[in-house]
């Protein structure tokens, strides 16, 4: 991909995350306040960190399934939520146990 495509591809992404904005705020306030779009709106950030950290975590780059030491902080990081961990505590451990799992060679 030459320099001349990268940033049209840009521009377009930046045009497009200002009109979805713009579209955000031209809604109207009776809108917003139902239950539905509200539970919505606080579910969708959720699903996608929940997505991300699931590609990030288990794609080797060509399409195949990894594991290896994220797979090992995921856990860990699953099993502290399951047991309530404040968030910075579900962090921490995460990053301990991958790097404890790396530095074992793992």
């Amino acid at each position: 991909m030459n320099g001349t495509a990268v940033w049209i591809a840009i521009l377009l992404t930046a045009a497009g995350c200002y009109l979805v904005k713009l579209t955000g705020l031209s809604v109207p306030p009776t809108v917003l306040e139902r239950p539905g779009p509200r539970r919505l709106a606080a579910l969708i950030p959720v699903a996608l960190l929940a997505a991300l950290i699931a590609v990030q975590t288990a794609d080797g780059g060509d399409g195949a399934l990894v594991l290896d030491a994220r797979a090992a902080g995921l856990g860990a990081a699953m099993v502290a939520l399951v047991l309530r961990a404040p968030f910075l505590l579900v962090v921490a451990l995460a990053v301990a146990v991958t790097a404890g799992v790396r530095a074992l060679g793992g």
